[in-house]
């Protein structure tokens, strides 16, 4: 019995290990079917592609059974994985050019779905063939959609751009319009706007009414070259392009899904694939904002950068590689995927350029018009939308010192102004029906400033002094410094150290030139201040720490940049004589006065060089002489620093030589 068992659990180990075997051998035989499958299908998409190029004009379509195998593994492929790039110059080419008649064309056109790129040439060679075969207005218009659907795809815009005045001769036909219209408005450039442009979309607009498409691609040339268009543009226009059920869309989307890639159509304004299916028959894809994306995303930067000269934005991740890069940003032709980056948003609010923002406002409208309206409210996606334009009010410091700036501006214009004009008696013992004072409205633009300095020497601290951001907070205190001269009001408030420090010691001389601005005019402000304090007995008085504060920065800064005294024992900036001995800076004291401050060491060593042009070694030191002194102060001012200048002649007593301390070189 024993041994019975023995040889039955024999037998299933031996049969169990054969089943294993088995299977391990039909998954081979699974493994190898698929990829010689996978094999013939690339070689019989090859031959098809190969076909689609050789074939000669004239070659019959109906009953070529060899033309519809063809088509078929063509369209298998592209609505599986997409085409690439030669496969789509090669389908363009023959169905443009009607080497077997508009039945193939449309079919073709149909199933040109890019895998990762269109190339701009395969494009431009097809739009040329609108003028040269006898191409189907219906057929055109197939065409001009799919241009438009994957416009974002194209890798470079600078061949279409330069047959613009071609691609605007078909503005003419009437169907064709409103895509041609909208294909221009993405082309647009200044110097693609003439007066004969214009004339001839104001003669259509005569024969085809007031149509949107017309009206945008209007606006767009009003705002390159307003004294052209002189027609009313509305200021709300309803949407022009409009976003069109195509039979690329979804595969589109599929494919570069597939891929691992995200693009954005110019056409679906906001589409993007979601996990979860929505029951509703109509469904609001514009409420989503799309992603900021870039066709060339996954090429690398060096030479996209030698081929288009362009940075597209998806690839910048930070504010100062914008900054680098400024002049050659390429934004997306979709906009609504700048209010999902905070990035894209900073470069916004500094270009400030008006087509842009048009292009942006157009895009806020149909989502808005087209979307929001059509939907409820209370829906999951209207509240995620509004969630979404929130937000984008949190995006920029910069910005937010311009409209500080701004509303100050506005606020004391109105006090020197339109509150004279209408007769409003806001001083002390005014006894208007009015709701203000003038130590009330005082005590407003005091906290505003206030608020303002704390506000700047954050965001300086967060962005580690930035350049631009500072550029913005000077324009603020040039507004703040003068109140009461420019503006008639008895106030002065001066910036905190935050402000003030990070101005003086900045590496470009337009800040530290504009601060010297700045000062001078603190100066005058505070002297006539005070002056008015002794004639007038009801004058406001500015407080005796306003002085304090004044005299401190003007004390330093002229120890600064004149006096070589910049870690003097009783300045802010006050370093231990060990530290300084150990940085091995030979006079560090001197570091930052006029000619070793890093901003102006370039101005020094030029000077120099054109003050002794036969010397080798360079001495900045022998520019402290008396006369080459009072040449390189002439030479800074010719640089167009006038800041620096009124600085000098109002806070300086006498032209001496820096570090020269006999006597008071400085007004107190």
């Amino acid at each position: 019995m024993a041994d019975t068992l023995n040889l039955s659990d024999s037998d299933r180990s031996s049969s169990s290990d054969q089943s294993v075997t088995n299977r391990s051998n039909n998954r081979s035989l699974r493994i190898a079917e698929k990829e010689r499958r996978k094999n013939e299908a690339e070689d019989s998409f090859v031959l098809a592609v190969k076909y689609f190029s050789e074939v000669e004009e004239g070659t019959p379509v109906f009953g070529n059974d060899q033309l519809d195998r063809n088509l078929e593994v063509v369209e298998k492929v592209a609505f599986s994985k997409g085409l690439s790039p030669e496969a789509i110059s090669v389908l363009l080419e023959f169905a443009m050019s009607l080497c077997m008649g508009n039945s193939p064309c449309v079919r073709v056109l149909k199933c040109l779905i890019p895998a990762s790129v269109v190339p701009q040439q395969a494009v431009v060679r097809a739009v040329v063939w609108l003028n040269v075969s006898k191409i189907p207005i219906s057929t055109q218009v197939l065409f001009i959609k799919w241009v438009l659907t994957v416009f974002d795809l194209i890798d470079a815009k600078d061949q279409l751009r330069a047959i613009y005045g071609f691609i605007f001769s078909f503005i003419t036909e009437e169907n064709l319009c409103p895509y041609i219209c909208h294909l221009l408005y993405l082309l647009t450039r200044k110097e693609n706007v003439h007066l004969y442009r214009v004339r001839k979309l104001l003669e259509l607009q005569s024969k085809l009414g007031r149509q949107p498409f017309l009206m945008h691609l209007l606006s767009l040339y009003k705002v390159f070259c307003p004294e052209l268009v002189t027609l009313s543009i509305p200021s709300r226009i309803r949407s022009g392009f409009k976003s069109y059920n195509l039979p690329w869309k979804s595969a589109l989307m599929g494919v570069q899904k597939r891929n691992g890639l995200q693009v954005s159509s110019s056409i679906s304004s906001a589409f993007t694939v979601k996990e979860k299916s929505i029951s509703r028959k109509r469904k609001h894809c514009h409420l989503d904002l799309p992603a900021l994306s870039s066709a060339l995303n996954k090429e690398p930067q060096s030479d996209l950068t030698s081929r288009r000269k362009m940075v597209p934005l998806v690839q910048l991740s930070s504010f100062s590689q914008m900054l680098k890069n400024m002049h050659r940003i390429e934004l997306p032709a979709q906009m609504g995927s700048l209010l999902g980056s905070s990035l894209a948003l900073q470069y916004l609010d500094c270009v400030q350029e008006e087509s842009t923002l048009l292009r942006l406002n157009f895009w806020l409208g149909c989502a808005l018009h087209e979307e929001f309206l059509f939907c409820s409210q209370t829906s999951e996606e209207a509240l995620q939308f509004l969630n979404n334009l929130l937000s984008v009010q949190h995006f920029l410091q910069c910005g937010l010192m311009e409209c500080l700036n701004n509303m100050l501006l506005k606020w004391l214009t109105w006090h020197s102004v339109y509150a004279l004009e209408d007769d409003l008696d806001i001083s002390l013992n005014s006894h208007t029906s009015i709701n203000i004072t003038l130590s009330g409205f005082k005590d407003s633009v005091m906290e505003l400033v206030h608020f303002v300095g704390r506000l700047a020497s954050l965001g300086l601290q967060l962005e580690g002094c930035n350049t631009l951001l500072l550029s913005f907070i000077l324009d603020f205190y040039e507004t703040a410094s003068d109140t009461f001269l420019k503006f008639d009001l008895p106030l002065v408030v001066m910036p905190p150290p935050g402000v003030f420090y990070p101005a003086l010691l900045a590496t470009d001389p337009v800040s530290v030139d504009r601060l010297a601005y700045i000062m001078h005019r603190y100066k005058l402000n505070l002297t006539s201040a005070k002056s008015q304090e002794k004639r007038t007995e009801q004058a406001f008085h500015i407080s005796r720490q306003t002085f304090l504060e004044f005299n401190h920065y003007l004390v330093f800064m002229v120890n600064c940049l004149w006096n070589c005294r910049m870690f003097h024992a009783n300045t802010d900036l006050h370093v231990r004589e060990e530290l300084l001995h150990k940085s091995n800076v030979p006079q560090p004291w001197a570091r930052f006065d006029f000619i070793h401050h890093p901003a102006f060491m370039s101005y020094a060593v030029d000077f120099h060089q054109k003050c002794w042009p036969g010397r080798k070694a360079v001495d900045l030191d022998s520019i402290k002489q008396s006369k080459p002194w009072s040449w390189y102060l002439e030479y800074l001012f010719n640089q167009g620093f006038d800041g620096l200048k009124d600085f000098v002649h109002s806070s300086i007593t006498k032209q001496v030589t820096p570090g020269d301390e006999r006597g008071d070189s400085q007004r107190r």
